[in-house]
Protein backbone atom coordinates (compact mmCIF):
# COMPACT_ATOMS: atom_id res chain seq x y z
CA UNK A 1 0.00 0.00 0.00
CA UNK A 2 2.74 2.59 0.90
CA UNK A 3 4.50 1.76 -2.26
CA UNK A 4 1.91 2.14 -4.38
CA UNK A 5 0.48 5.84 -2.35
CA UNK A 6 4.60 6.80 -2.99
CA UNK A 7 3.78 5.98 -6.70
CA UNK A 8 0.55 7.93 -7.23
CA UNK A 9 2.01 10.60 -5.41
CA UNK A 10 4.96 10.48 -7.88
CA UNK A 11 2.58 10.80 -11.57
CA UNK A 12 0.66 13.05 -9.68
CA UNK A 13 3.30 15.27 -9.08
CA UNK A 14 4.76 15.03 -12.76
CA UNK A 15 1.25 15.79 -14.18
CA UNK A 16 1.27 18.65 -12.47
CA UNK A 17 4.33 19.94 -12.79
CA UNK A 18 3.42 19.25 -16.81
CA UNK A 19 0.08 21.42 -16.06
CA UNK A 20 1.64 24.29 -14.48
CA UNK A 21 4.03 24.75 -17.02
CA UNK A 22 1.24 24.49 -19.70
CA UNK A 23 -0.77 27.35 -17.37
CA UNK A 24 2.91 29.07 -17.23
CA UNK A 25 2.83 29.25 -20.78
CA UNK A 26 -0.77 30.92 -21.47
CA UNK A 27 1.17 34.25 -21.03
CA UNK A 28 3.21 33.19 -23.78
CA UNK A 29 0.86 31.81 -26.29
CA UNK A 30 -2.71 32.46 -26.28
CA UNK A 31 -3.05 28.79 -27.68
CA UNK A 32 -2.02 27.02 -24.72
CA UNK A 33 -4.43 25.23 -22.90
CA UNK A 34 -5.16 23.37 -19.56
CA UNK A 35 -8.59 21.78 -18.53
CA UNK A 36 -11.18 18.96 -17.58
CA UNK A 37 -12.83 16.05 -19.12
CA UNK A 38 -14.31 12.66 -18.90
CA UNK A 39 -16.28 10.45 -21.31
CA UNK A 40 -17.64 7.16 -21.69
CA UNK A 41 -15.93 3.77 -21.99
CA UNK A 42 -16.70 1.02 -24.32
CA UNK A 43 -13.84 -1.59 -23.14
CA UNK A 44 -13.25 -5.42 -22.96
CA UNK A 45 -10.12 -7.77 -23.61
CA UNK A 46 -8.69 -9.53 -26.61
CA UNK A 47 -6.15 -12.13 -26.62
CA UNK A 48 -5.31 -12.16 -30.75
CA UNK A 49 -7.99 -10.32 -32.65
CA UNK A 50 -9.81 -7.47 -30.96
CA UNK A 51 -13.68 -7.47 -31.46
CA UNK A 52 -16.60 -5.70 -29.88
CA UNK A 53 -17.68 -8.76 -27.33
CA UNK A 54 -18.42 -8.59 -23.93
CA UNK A 55 -18.11 -4.64 -23.94
CA UNK A 56 -18.25 -3.04 -20.61
CA UNK A 57 -19.76 0.45 -20.37
CA UNK A 58 -17.60 2.26 -17.55
CA UNK A 59 -16.54 5.68 -17.87
CA UNK A 60 -13.49 8.02 -17.83
CA UNK A 61 -12.23 11.65 -16.10
CA UNK A 62 -9.41 13.95 -15.26
CA UNK A 63 -7.33 16.60 -16.57
CA UNK A 64 -5.40 17.66 -19.51
CA UNK A 65 -3.01 20.14 -20.90
CA UNK A 66 -2.24 21.04 -24.55
CA UNK A 67 1.18 22.52 -25.44
CA UNK A 68 1.23 24.15 -28.66
CA UNK A 69 4.66 23.62 -30.54
CA UNK A 70 3.00 25.63 -33.42
CA UNK A 71 -0.30 26.47 -34.95
CA UNK A 72 -0.04 22.86 -36.37
CA UNK A 73 1.52 20.51 -33.65
CA UNK A 74 1.17 20.37 -29.63
CA UNK A 75 1.99 18.03 -26.69
CA UNK A 76 -0.72 17.51 -25.02
CA UNK A 77 -0.31 14.97 -21.65
CA UNK A 78 -3.26 14.11 -19.54
CA UNK A 79 -3.80 12.72 -16.30
CA UNK A 80 -6.98 10.73 -15.92
CA UNK A 81 -8.81 8.04 -13.81
CA UNK A 82 -10.44 5.12 -16.18
CA UNK A 83 -12.19 2.32 -15.53
CA UNK A 84 -11.71 -0.83 -18.56
CA UNK A 85 -12.57 -4.90 -18.18
CA UNK A 86 -14.97 -6.50 -19.69
CA UNK A 87 -18.96 -7.96 -19.03
CA UNK A 88 -20.49 -11.38 -19.95
CA UNK A 89 -24.28 -11.90 -20.45
CA UNK A 90 -24.90 -15.55 -19.93
CA UNK A 91 -27.78 -18.01 -20.14
CA UNK A 92 -27.66 -21.59 -19.91
CA UNK A 93 -29.45 -24.23 -18.29
CA UNK A 94 -28.28 -23.85 -14.95
CA UNK A 95 -28.40 -19.51 -14.35
CA UNK A 96 -28.96 -16.40 -16.19
CA UNK A 97 -27.05 -13.21 -15.28
CA UNK A 98 -23.96 -10.62 -16.25
CA UNK A 99 -20.82 -11.29 -14.85
CA UNK A 100 -18.51 -7.95 -14.99
CA UNK A 101 -14.42 -7.82 -14.25
CA UNK A 102 -13.78 -4.32 -13.87
CA UNK A 103 -10.19 -2.69 -13.72
CA UNK A 104 -9.51 0.85 -12.65
CA UNK A 105 -6.57 2.46 -13.65
CA UNK A 106 -4.90 6.08 -13.41
CA UNK A 107 -3.93 6.09 -17.07
CA UNK A 108 -1.48 9.27 -18.36
CA UNK A 109 -1.63 9.53 -22.08
CA UNK A 110 0.86 11.44 -23.84
CA UNK A 111 -0.05 12.82 -27.24
CA UNK A 112 0.29 14.26 -30.34
CA UNK A 113 -2.04 16.37 -31.89
CA UNK A 114 -2.35 17.22 -35.16
CA UNK A 115 -4.93 20.71 -36.32
CA UNK A 116 -6.35 19.64 -39.40
CA UNK A 117 -7.95 22.75 -38.82
CA UNK A 118 -8.75 25.62 -36.58
CA UNK A 119 -11.87 22.91 -34.78
CA UNK A 120 -10.65 19.57 -36.30
CA UNK A 121 -7.68 17.78 -34.63
CA UNK A 122 -6.31 13.89 -34.85
CA UNK A 123 -4.07 13.00 -31.91
CA UNK A 124 -2.05 10.25 -30.73
CA UNK A 125 0.46 8.36 -29.10
CA UNK A 126 1.40 6.26 -25.81
CA UNK A 127 -0.35 5.94 -22.60
CA UNK A 128 0.97 4.53 -19.51
CA UNK A 129 -1.38 3.45 -16.92
CA UNK A 130 -0.81 2.30 -13.21
CA UNK A 131 -3.70 -0.11 -11.16
CA UNK A 132 -5.51 1.02 -8.17
CA UNK A 133 -7.52 -1.97 -7.79
CA UNK A 134 -9.98 -4.71 -9.67
CA UNK A 135 -13.29 -6.09 -8.98
CA UNK A 136 -15.46 -9.10 -10.29
CA UNK A 137 -19.14 -9.22 -9.76
CA UNK A 138 -21.92 -11.62 -10.85
CA UNK A 139 -25.89 -10.59 -10.95
CA UNK A 140 -27.56 -13.32 -11.15
CA UNK A 141 -31.36 -13.56 -12.46
CA UNK A 142 -32.87 -14.15 -9.34
CA UNK A 143 -30.23 -13.39 -7.81
CA UNK A 144 -28.77 -16.55 -6.20
CA UNK A 145 -25.40 -16.52 -7.82
CA UNK A 146 -25.28 -12.72 -6.60
CA UNK A 147 -21.56 -12.21 -5.72
CA UNK A 148 -18.88 -9.43 -5.51
CA UNK A 149 -14.91 -9.67 -5.38
CA UNK A 150 -12.34 -6.95 -4.58
CA UNK A 151 -8.75 -7.26 -5.45
CA UNK A 152 -5.70 -5.31 -5.36
CA UNK A 153 -2.97 -4.98 -7.99
CA UNK A 154 -1.19 -7.47 -6.55
CA UNK A 155 -3.59 -9.71 -8.01
CA UNK A 156 -2.74 -8.65 -11.86
CA UNK A 157 -0.29 -6.92 -13.26
CA UNK A 158 0.52 -3.42 -11.88
CA UNK A 159 1.29 -1.72 -15.05
CA UNK A 160 -0.32 -0.90 -18.46
CA UNK A 161 1.23 0.65 -21.89
CA UNK A 162 -0.38 0.88 -25.14
CA UNK A 163 -1.10 3.45 -28.18
CA UNK A 164 -3.72 5.85 -28.54
CA UNK A 165 -5.29 7.64 -31.14
CA UNK A 166 -8.53 9.85 -31.89
CA UNK A 167 -10.50 12.66 -33.31
CA UNK A 168 -11.71 15.56 -32.01
CA UNK A 169 -13.46 18.47 -32.14
CA UNK A 170 -12.13 21.76 -30.85
CA UNK A 171 -14.34 24.92 -30.10
CA UNK A 172 -14.38 28.09 -28.12
CA UNK A 173 -14.66 26.36 -24.32
CA UNK A 174 -15.27 22.73 -24.76
CA UNK A 175 -14.06 20.32 -27.36
CA UNK A 176 -15.53 16.59 -27.78
CA UNK A 177 -14.10 13.33 -29.27
CA UNK A 178 -13.57 9.88 -29.74
CA UNK A 179 -10.21 7.91 -29.26
CA UNK A 180 -9.18 4.09 -29.28
CA UNK A 181 -6.94 2.98 -26.73
CA UNK A 182 -4.96 -0.29 -27.96
CA UNK A 183 -3.29 -2.31 -25.08
CA UNK A 184 -0.16 -3.99 -25.36
CA UNK A 185 0.39 -5.67 -21.89
CA UNK A 186 -1.17 -8.60 -20.91
CA UNK A 187 -3.78 -7.62 -17.62
CA UNK A 188 -3.57 -11.12 -15.90
CA UNK A 189 0.06 -12.45 -14.29
CA UNK A 190 1.57 -15.88 -14.77
CA UNK A 191 0.41 -18.52 -12.02
CA UNK A 192 1.20 -22.28 -11.25
CA UNK A 193 -1.08 -24.77 -10.57
CA UNK A 194 -0.59 -28.50 -9.67
CA UNK A 195 2.26 -28.21 -12.08
CA UNK A 196 0.39 -26.17 -14.68
CA UNK A 197 1.34 -22.91 -16.07
CA UNK A 198 -1.72 -20.41 -16.73
CA UNK A 199 -2.74 -16.49 -17.15
CA UNK A 200 -5.80 -15.11 -15.64
CA UNK A 201 -6.77 -13.39 -16.90
CA UNK A 202 -4.83 -13.52 -20.64
CA UNK A 203 -6.04 -10.70 -22.67
CA UNK A 204 -5.06 -7.16 -23.58
CA UNK A 205 -7.37 -3.92 -22.64
CA UNK A 206 -9.09 -2.64 -25.32
CA UNK A 207 -10.86 0.53 -24.99
CA UNK A 208 -13.07 2.74 -26.90
CA UNK A 209 -14.00 6.31 -25.18
CA UNK A 210 -16.05 9.47 -26.25
CA UNK A 211 -15.07 12.46 -24.53
CA UNK A 212 -16.14 15.99 -23.46
CA UNK A 213 -13.16 18.36 -22.54
CA UNK A 214 -14.33 21.72 -21.01
CA UNK A 215 -10.87 24.63 -21.30
CA UNK A 216 -10.55 26.21 -17.83
CA UNK A 217 -8.71 29.14 -19.94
Amino acid sequence: MKNRIQLFSAILFCFGAAFTNAQAQTNDSSNAQVGVKGGVNFSNMYTEDVDDNNVLTSFNAGFYASIPLNSFVAIQPEFLFSRKGSELVYDNAFASGTAKFKLNYIEVPVLVKINLTDNINIHAGPYFAYLIDGQVTNESDGGTYNFEDNFDNDDFNKFDVGLSAGLGFDFDSIGIGARYNYGLSTVGKERSFAGTTYTFPDGKNSNVSLYLALKLN
